[in-house]
């Protein structure tokens, strides 16, 4: 989306392309029309289609312009908006999933920081065997790892039989279609999208900080905490905005793990599009969630446009 914005602001003017840098401007626009083309244009479909009557979603302009008389009409419907805003069904849905989205961010932080740690100190030489092994899953279809935690989880999945077999439980654990499965699946799958930016901040981190701390009589405690996770803050920020967006538009894991009290507005969208066959309002729920998303990714540009401007100052 960010470069989606650097594109249009680019393309204001014919000089952006023809000017003294044409060549390396021409390159970036390149994928920036890309960006638009798959993103930008898509979007504003859906919005198009969100501001229509049923019935005319499917014509050119979605029945918002009409010509009558000499007269160009704009129709806009915000029925659907206003039903939204009025049903609690959908404000406790989008609840619902900011909720889940934070806790899954929450626990991959605190399960990624320590192992992407870890990576970064570790000798150079095993470094690439452990980024392998965080990047293994991505070698396994996404489905089929889903698929494999109701195994584990099931009330005589491979879990409750171990602990039975162990003496620690005498009957089985019910965790699966329950909160705690669909939060188990969706810090499985989106652990690694924490350790990578961390790993990636924490590996260029200048050791002669800690160096420096140790020296002006800092335990390591306290310079962990005042110099190593202040300076790895920007890849904080960049893996919690990996994790919480994709998570809050879940739709595969709430629906394979998850159960009737743990309803998302993914699997809201699937019910609105495919089941009740009602385009408009699926397309209007669509355009909150994008507007949800882009509120943390605004947040997280300005702060790395502050940042930016803090190191050239």
């Amino acid at each position: 989306m960010t470069s989606i914005l650097h594109m249009l602001r680019g393309l204001v003017t014919l000089r952006w392309i023809t000017g003294k840098n044409a060549g390396r401007n021409a390159v970036i626009a390149v994928p920036s029309l890309f960006l638009a083309a798959a993103f930008l244009v898509p979007f504003l479909i859906v919005l198009r289609i969100s501001l229509s009557d049923m019935d005319t979603a499917g014509s050119p302009f979605g029945g918002l312009l009409s010509y009558v008389d000499g007269i160009v009409v704009l129709k806009v419907k915000i029925a659907n908006y206003l039903f939204i805003a009025a049903d609690e069904l959908y404000l406790l849905t989008y609840l619902s999933s900011l909720k889940y989205a934070a806790i899954t961010t929450a626990i991959c932080l605190f399960i990624g920081y320590p192992f992407a740690y870890f990576m970064a100190r570790a000798r150079p030489s095993i470094r690439p065997v452990l980024m392998m092994l965080v990047m293994l899953p991505f070698w396994t279809s996404f489905l089929l790892r889903v698929y494999a935690w109701k195994g584990i989880l099931a009330n005589h999945g491979l879990l409750n039989d171990l602990l039975i077999a162990l003496g620690v439980i005498q009957e089985p654990l019910h965790m699966m279609n329950t909160s705690f499965s669909l939060v188990v699946g969706m810090v499985y799958a989106y652990l690694p999208f924490m350790i990578l930016p961390l790993y990636a901040n924490l590996v260029k981190m200048d050791m002669r900080y800690l160096e420096a701390a140790a020296d002006l009589g800092a335990t390591p405690l306290q310079a962990f905490w005042r110099i190593t996770v202040p300076l790895s803050k920007s890849g904080i920020i960049a893996g919690a905005m990996l994790v919480f967006i994709p998570s809050v538009g879940e739709y595969v894991i709430p629906e394979l793990l998850g159960g009737p009290e743990t309803l998302m507005i993914g699997r809201v969208l699937w019910d609105e599009y495919f089941t009740n066959n009602d385009w408009a309002m699926a397309s209007s729920v669509t355009v909150l969630v994008v507007l949800l998303i882009l509120v943390p990714m605004a947040i997280f540009n300005k702060y790395k446009t502050d940042q930016d401007a803090g190191e050239r100052t």
